[in-house]
């Protein structure tokens, strides 16, 4: 099983970006995914999370301004309007899975995709 993220890059300020990650491998179910970010120098927090039962949750700092969502069974996406320079961090997808012959949901993370936001 494996976390793929993607549609990082540099934009400036007040732009959007749409963030993808895939899962894929011998998946059973997935059950909360969310979305985190971690800048230098500090520590990884959380930006988004959506519930196997679909409600969600956002840092103070992007509501109102990202969604998190699910396309199918294994893609979530993060939208991200209005960007500002603040937002520029590293963001990492992660998953709860339960994988075929597994009676319980692993944690996984994908390999992180850069958002710098500059003028």
């Amino acid at each position: 099983v494996q976390l793929q993220a993607s549609g990082g890059g540099l934009v400036q300020p007040g732009e959007f970006l749409r963030l993808s990650c895939a899962a894929s491998g011998s998946i059973f179910s997935i059950g909360a995914v969310g979305w985190y970010r971690q800048a230098p120098g500090k520590q990884r927090e959380m930006v988004a999370l959506m519930s196997s039962g679909g409600s969600t949750d956002y840092a103070d700092s992007v509501k109102g301004r990202f969604t998190i969502s699910r396309d199918n069974a294994t893609t979530v996406h993060l939208q991200m309007n209005s960007l500002k320079p603040e937002d520029t961090a590293g963001y990492y997808c992660n998953a709860d899975i339960r994988a075929y012959g597994s009676g319980r949901y692993v944690s996984y993370w994908g390999q992180g995709t850069q958002v710098t936001v500059s003028s």
